[in-house]
């Protein structure tokens, strides 16, 4: 008998899956549905430049059907409402579905931490339309700047919350997109202040320290503020508070991103599946504890680094590794194989700073910065573009220019 394969989430774990199974597996071995909110696929390590407005956001979006064989694929768009284990049926918006494998591939969310005022007043960099909000909203409160007698400060001031990856490569990209807007709207660009609040001592915490002291030089001197050992207590319509040692502080903005923190999908949590802060501590083959027809891929899983004995980032790199394991392990199921166990190989990573700068870590950890990590994070996003889709994928969507 057929097996049904629902895969939820089309994000990178969920794409590469889909991909991968959809050659494993003919149409007379499985029904394969891939079921996402949209009928695109956006990669989200490029959200940064979107929200600055430093790339069309159709660049960074790719229709599902231009790489999964739908043929072979049942494409369903529809938003996923609850997932129940023990009746192995997936609720959607609009319909149920059932299954007898289930891959969980939903991807992540911003998490709050409880802090007063992010989601009524914050922007957040999750997907196309909330970064979009950000560039719009930054170009919409220039225009109202220029046109108003007042000189509101709070309409140029900018804070961008958090300096992991995300927060530090949306600063990096709104320095250098922020002189050609000042252009634009004839504001004087040292008037523009972009603060970046972070609790931790330094930005990048965890990054090498030379690296880190570069970055933050970079950034520095193209106007970004860094107030790090800071916790941002209320995000209000018209500013925020953050706390120093004790002591409270007020920055006047209308510019509020949210850039600190992320979560797994809150749907995995209320499934009922084991879970340790929101995310399922998986087995060695990428299983649900205690659920051998469940596979979680992604920012949903748990994986541990047994060498710092802490779990790995939920990174876009990780999540392609992870996925041609979990193709192999559910071909295995249905073809009563062997499984294999997931096994990270960390090759690095980069840091954009804007579009002409950049910091990484590469290859037996060397560090690389400038020009050189700019060619190098152009290199890893065509590099995905041809894993998943070819060349004609990275003909159509890939990056080929160093700067512009």
């Amino acid at each position: 008998m057929k097996k049904d394969i629902v895969i939820l989430g089309a994000g990178y774990a969920g794409m590469m899956t889909s991909v991968k199974l959809q050659k494993k597996l003919s149409v007379n071995e499985a029904n394969i549905t891939l079921v996402n909110k949209h009928d695109y696929h956006y990669q989200s390590t490029w959200l940064h430049e979107v929200s600055a407005g430093t790339i069309d956001p159709n660049q960074c979006k790719i229709d599902i059907k231009d790489v999964v064989n739908t043929n072979k694929v049942n494409l369903v768009i529809d938003s996923v409402v609850e997932i129940n284990p023990e009746e192995k049926k997936v609720k959607l918006e609009n319909s149920e579905l059932s299954y007898d494998i289930l891959v969980i591939c939903l991807g992540f969310q911003a998490a709050t931490f409880g802090i007063p005022g992010i989601e009524e007043h914050a922007f957040t960099v999750e997907n196309i339309s909330t970064s979009l909000l950000i560039r719009e909203h930054i170009e919409y409160n220039f225009a109202k700047y220029q046109e108003s007698e007042e000189k509101d400060q709070s309409l140029l001031n900018i804070v961008v919350g958090g300096g992991g990856f995300t927060g530090v490569e949306v600063v990096g990209e709104l320095a250098n997109k922020l002189p050609k807007l000042c252009e634009e709207y004839h504001i004087d660009k040292n008037l523009v202040r972009i603060f970046n609040i972070d609790g931790s001592p330094t930005v990048l915490n965890g990054f090498d320290p030379e690296l880190v002291e570069y970055a933050m030089n970079s950034l520095e001197s193209r106007g970004v503020e860094f107030i790090n050992g800071s916790i941002l207590k209320e995000v209000r319509e018209d500013g925020i508070t953050y706390e120093t040692d004790g002591e409270q502080f007020d920055i006047p903005t209308r510019t509020a991103i949210w850039a600190a923190g992320v979560r797994a999908n809150e749907i995995v949590e209320a499934s009922g599946l084991e879970t340790n802060r929101g995310k399922v501590p998986v087995t060695p083959e990428m299983r649900a504890p205690g659920h051998d027809d469940i596979f979680v891929v992604g920012d949903c899983a748990l994986v541990m680094d047994e060498e710092t004995g802490r779990p790995f980032p939920p990174t876009a790199q990780i999540a392609l590794q992870q996925a041609p394991v979990v193709a192999h392990n559910v071909e295995a199921l249905v073809k009563d194989g062997e499984l294999e166990p997931f096994e990270a190989n960390l090759l690095g990573s980069v840091a954009s700073l804007g579009h002409d700068d950049a910091i990484g870590v590469i290859l037996n950890g060397k560090k690389i910065f400038g020009w050189k990590a700019t060619v190098m994070k152009k290199i890893i996003d065509n590099r995905y573009l041809i894993k998943l889709g070819g060349l004609g994928l990275l003909f159509k969507k890939g990056k080929f220019k160093i700067f512009y």
